[in-house]
């Protein structure tokens, strides 16, 4: 019995690796360098919902992002910890009330990110 030329052939092992393939469109390293801090899941929605807000109070943004005191207590902090958004505690009568906005500096990390993300998104659109 004659064995078919048309098997499939093994790699060989010693055959050099094909090289890698970086991102292209100036995004090489773009996975290495995404804002941390801001593409935590939770945070990132704080900070995108007071992009679009002028400021938003603790229970508007824990009704908006469906989550627990906890949880947003600790992602606010983080994110005002990084002078990403400020942090306006004040009383509506006897009332507590804590308000958040988007700082500049918040701003401009948010559209780093956001062109971070976009270069990812094109470059590997265009593979």
């Amino acid at each position: 019995m004659a064995k078919s030329n048309l098997a499939p052939k093994k790699p060989d092992s010693r055959a050099a690796p094909e090289p890698l393939q970086g991102i292209r469109g100036g995004a090489a390293h773009a996975p290495l360098e995404l804002d941390r801090l801001i593409h935590e899941r939770m945070r990132l929605a704080i900070v995108s919902a007071l992009a679009v807000n002028h400021s938003l109070s603790f229970n508007e943004l824990k009704r908006l992002l469906e989550t627990t005191d906890g949880n947003l207590s600790v992602h606010a902090r983080k994110l005002e910890e990084a002078d990403y958004i400020v942090c306006t505690k004040s009383f509506e009568g006897r009332v507590p009330r804590t308000e958040y906005r988007l700082s500049a500096a918040g701003r401009k990390a948010l559209e780093r990110y956001l062109e971070h993300m976009e270069a990812l998104i094109r470059s590997t659109r265009e593979r």
